[in-house]
C-alpha cells in the first residue's frame, strides 16, 4: 500500500470557499500552505447567477462574466494576504454546482489537499454540512482538511500541530490511515496517538480472550516498522462509544488535528448526519482530515462487499 508524498506534505492546496469566505477556515488554509511551502488556490463555484436586464430589449439574461468578476473581486483581498505572506496564490472562479466543480477541478489539476469550512450547528446541535461538503468528503481523491464550527482559532499557538489523534480499527484500511497519520506527524514533528474504540456490542468478539495490551500491540503494528522510531507514538484501546471517546481524547490529549478514514462510500450519505465523522466535525475543537474511499482505493485498499452494510467503528464512517 502506497501513500502519495503530497498528501502529507502538499505542494498545492485548494481552499474551497463560499462568499463571503469563512475567515477562520481561510486562516487555517493559509497556515497549511505556509507550513508546507505550498501554492494556494482560492476556489469558488457560483450556483446563483447574476441576472441583469437588457435596457434595449427588456429580456433577462444570465451574465456569467459579471458574476465571475464580482466573485474574483471578493476573493482578491484574501489572495493578496496570501501573497504578502510569501505564498503563491491564485483565484479560480467557475460557474456550476460547487461540489461538481471542486471535484472536477481536483481531477484536472495536481491538487494535494482540499481545505474547507463547515456551517455552524443548528438549534438542535445538528451540523449543516450540506450537500457540497458531503459530496467532497465522500468523493475527493485527495485528503480533505475540514474546519468545523467549534474549532478553536489556531492563531494563539501559531497554528502549530503538536499532537495528531488518529482513529483506527483493525481492518485493512487502517494501515493506510495510520501510515498517513504517521507521515503527517513526522512532517510536523508531532506526537501521534492511535485510538481504537471497541463498541460495547463488539467487545466479546474483539477481545475473545485477549487483553487490551495485546490489542494495543496490534494497533502499533499498523505503523510501518521503519517509522516507529522516528516519531512518538501512543496507542489507546478502550471500550465505549467511538464518537464520544474520540472527542474526549482529542480534548484530554490537546490534539491539534484528528485524522479519520472511511470505507463503504455507498453508506456515507445515509449516515453523514448521524455517524462518527458527522458528529466529530460538529463538535471537534480542532481540524479534521478525512480520507475518502477514493483516497483509500488509490492507496491500494480494496472495497469488499462484506463492508457494504457497514459496521461503523472508530476510524471509519
Amino acid at each position: 500500500m502506497a501513500i502519495k508524498a503530497g498528501w502529507s506534505k502538499p505542494s498545492t492546496i485548494l481552499f474551497a470557499t463560499e462568499i463571503p469566505a469563512n475567515e477562520r477556515a481561510f486562516n487555517f488554509a493559509l497556515a497549511e500552505a505556509r507550513e508546507s511551502a505550498a501554492d494556494l488556490i482560492l476556489f469558488h463555484a457560483y450556483d446563483t447567477l447574476v441576472v441583469a436586464a437588457s435596457e434595449t430589449s427588456g429580456i433577462r439574461y444570465y451574465d456569467y462574466a459579471a458574476a465571475a468578476r464580482a466573485d474574483i473581486k471578493h476573493l482578491d483581498p484574501l489572495a493578496e494576504r496570501a501573497r504578502n505572506a510569501g505564498i503563491k496564490c491564485e483565484v479560480v472562479v467557475r460557474p456550476g454546482l460547487a461540489a461538481d466543480q471542486i471535484l472536477e477541478y481536483v481531477r484536472q489539476r495536481p491538487i494535494d489537499r482540499i481545505v474547507m469550512g463547515t456551517h455552524s450547528p443548528g438549534p438542535i446541535g445538528k451540523l449543516l454540512v450540506g450537500s457540497v461538503a458531503e459530496a467532497v468528503l465522500r468523493s475527493a481523491n485527495v485528503p480533505v482538511f475540514t474546519i468545523g464550527p467549534e474549532v478553536v482559532d489556531g492563531a494563539y499557538r501559531n497554528f502549530s500541530t503538536r499532537t495528531v489523534l488518529c482513529a483506527v480499527s483493525l481492518i485493512e484500511s487502517s494501515y493506510v490511515i495510520a501510515t498517513f497519520a504517521a507521515e503527517v506527524a513526522l512532517q510536523h514533528d508531532a506526537r501521534l496517538i492511535l485510538q481504537h474504540v471497541i463498541r460495547p456490542q463488539d467487545r466479546a468478539e474483539v477481545l475473545a480472550g485477549r487483553t487490551i495490551e495485546e490489542i494495543e500491540s496490534d494497533v502499533l503494528c499498523l505503523i510501518p516498522e521503519e517509522m516507529r522510531d522516528r516519531i512518538s507514538i501512543q496507542t489507546i484501546v478502550v471500550p465505549g462509544d467511538p464518537t464520544e471517546e474520540l472527542l474526549y481524547q482529542s480534548r484530554a490529549q490537546q490534539a491539534d488535528l484528528i485524522i479519520l478514514g472511511a470505507h463503504g462510500a455507498s453508506a456515507f450519505a445515509a449516515i453523514a448526519r448521524h455517524g462518527i465523522v458527522y458528529k466529530v466535525l460538529a463538535h471537534s475543537h480542532c481540524p479534521v482530515i478525512t480520507l475518502s474511499p477514493a483516497v483509500l482505493a488509490e492507496s491500494g485498499v480494496l472495497h469488499h462487499k462484506e463492508h457494504a452494510a457497514e459496521s461503523f467503528l472508530a476510524g471509519v464512517f
